[in-house]
């Protein structure tokens, strides 16, 4: 069963929570399923990486985005440039994200 979520991928979001509040990013990734999402340059974990010369990938430590839980961030809206709440309206016969402070969409 999939969830729904008003989080999409390429939005901006706040960390609202956690050891990275405050920081802002890009979503990379959402998992519904889950209840989780990747942001960009956000919750960052070190990983062994093992060298493969076939796919030309150099060993040792790499540095990868880590998922972060839906309920920890916050859409950013472009004209409040601040993060809000997210309403649902229908514009004709599409449906679209509002942003519960001014009221303007959110899609691009």
């Amino acid at each position: 069963m999939q969830k729904t979520v008003d989080i999409r991928r390429n939005d901006q979001v706040r960390v609202i929570t956690g050891r990275d509040k405050g920081k802002q990013g890009r979503v990379l990734r959402v998992m519904p399923d889950e209840g989780k999402v990747l942001v960009e340059h956000v919750m960052m974990v070190k990983k062994n990486v093992r060298p493969n010369p076939q796919r030309n990938i150099k060993g040792g430590i790499a540095e990868q985005e880590s998922a972060i839980s839906i309920s920890n961030v916050m859409l950013m809206c472009n004209s409040c440039n601040r993060p809000v709440r997210v309403g649902h309206e229908y514009h004709g016969d599409r449906h679209v994200r509002v942003c519960k402070k001014c009221g303007t969409t959110l899609e691009k």
